[in-house]
């Protein structure tokens, strides 16, 4: 209980006192270069998310963070729990923004955080809204900055592998960016495992090499879906076994 506790206390104050750290992102010269811009925006997240990351007493093994190419790409993880995101901005050595529930955007300072990290929300119940949400973040993919997606949809929790929905996707394909498939294992037992207290635990993150356009540009994106999903299930099994 005490670790949630703390957690929240660090999460909560040092948003506030980020505050003029934020201004500053919010004031970055237009011109700049936008790998120098999202290199310097993301010092923050990252800083906040190693620190969250190192209370919950988690042991973090990352691995082919050198798969990552230059430019922008659109990251695909599986999504175990609420500790993906920490994980993700902690320990992926690329800057990126991501998809999030319109719910979040209510949440002061977080999501002016979001807004300069190039976030994209989505509202799932709006489906005019979701289109334009997947053409904001092609406009992104293709101004240079990387997005990341969670295609399951929701927590797995722990359990397998969700089936991946296909329409996300069509960030990249829009965009021509290469695909990235990350693989998460273990962030669920941090938490979700526990009635909802935090517990260290041992988790892996890969990053797995990337799908240029090519690669996938005629497929459809179903299929596309599906053999991303397959390449993060047998990246899992693979560790296992090799551990």
């Amino acid at each position: 209980m005490l670790r949630l506790v703390f957690i929240f206390l660090y999460m909560s104050g040092y948003l506030v006192y980020s505050i003029p750290k934020l201004r500053k992102m919010q004031s970055l010269p237009k011109g700049m270069a936008v790998k120098e811009k999202d290199i310097l925006i993301q010092e923050t997240p990252k800083k906040w998310s190693e620190t969250i990351m190192k209370m919950t007493g988690s042991k973090v093994e990352v691995r082919g963070n050198h798969h990552l190419p230059d430019g922008p790409v659109l990251i695909v993880a599986n999504h175990e729990g609420d500790f993906d995101i920490p994980l993700l901005l902690g320990f992926l050595n690329k800057p990126f923004g991501f998809i999030s529930k319109i719910e979040v955007k209510k949440v002061p300072v977080l999501s002016k955080w979001m807004d300069v990290m190039n976030c994209v929300y989505l509202d799932r119940k709006d489906r005019r809204q979701a289109v334009r949400s997947i053409r904001e973040g092609v406009k992104r993919l293709k101004e240079g900055h990387s997005i990341l997606i969670f295609p399951e949809g929701t927590r797995s929790k722990g359990g397998p592998i969700e089936e991946f929905k296909s329409g996300s996707l069509r960030l990249a394909k829009d965009a021509g960016v290469p695909i990235v498939p990350v693989s998460i294992e273990g962030t669920a037992d941090v938490f979700e495992k526990n009635g909802r207290l935090i517990k260290p635990a041992n988790i892996t993150l890969t990053i797995c090499p990337p799908i240029s356009f090519h690669e996938y540009q005629e497929k459809d994106l179903k299929v596309v879906a599906k053999e991303l999903r397959e390449i993060i299930i047998e990246n899992r099994k693979e560790y296992k076994i090799s551990s």
